[in-house]
């Protein structure tokens, strides 16, 4: 089977609010989750860019909506995504003005901006069922347009035995688990993007039956 594999990763543009963020010219795949969840980190390892998406050491410090070109290379035909990352949630150490500002901004960003496809929400499988991502899930499913995605993923799946494992899975149907460390996981996420901007499933469907 082909793998669809990004081959160009570029950092655009920072913005404060959907008012100074890019022109919506483009299918976006917006990562969001709790602070400390390893989004830097998958971000990076998706685009197998080592710094792409820079990391910090204190949670909520990275308080922009950040933009990447990228572009995916499947069986030698290009697809150009805008990958954009999102402040990460649930973080204290803030003033509520600039708390407040930020949820502002972001609910306005994700409720309103056209070019988002997919909605990749990025959780701890250490932590399942933390309440603010059950949240998060519930809210977005309010006002999610017909055209656009949410996808689970999970990560750090390798802090978890078998067992456990198998027990998410059960739990979250349709999720997919990623592992940055083992480079485990990030096929499936690449698939899913194109299927769901690129409506090229039945291409993906055709080498599966091959395959067999």
């Amino acid at each position: 089977m082909s793998t669809p594999r990004i081959v160009e990763a570029k950092f655009i543009k920072s913005a404060q609010s959907i008012a100074d963020s890019l022109p919506e010219d483009m299918s976006e795949v917006v990562f969001l989750g709790r602070s400390n969840v390893g989004k830097s980190s998958t971000l990076n390892s998706l685009t197998q860019r080592k710094s792409l998406a820079k990391s910090s050491a204190t949670p909520g410090k990275t308080q922009l909506i950040n933009f990447f070109e990228t572009r995916y290379l499947y069986n030698e035909e290009s697809y150009p995504v805008r990958f954009v990352d999102l402040p990460g949630f649930g973080y204290a150490k803030v003033s509520k003005t600039l708390k407040q500002v930020w949820q502002t901004n972001l609910v306005e960003f994700i409720k309103h901006r056209v070019s988002i496809r997919i909605f990749i929400h990025l959780r701890d499988a250490r932590h399942p069922h933390a309440k603010i991502d059950d949240d998060v899930v519930n809210y977005i499913n309010e006002f999610i347009r017909p055209d656009q995605r949410y996808l689970t993923v999970f990560t750090k799946i390798d802090k978890l035995n078998q067992k456990e494992r198998n027990k998410l899975k059960r739990e979250f149907p349709g999720s997919i688990t990623v592992s940055n460390l083992k480079k485990n996981g990030h096929d499936r996420v690449h698939h899913e993007i194109l299927q769901t901007i690129f409506d090229i499933e039945n291409n993906f469907e055709k080498e599966k039956e091959t395959e067999v």
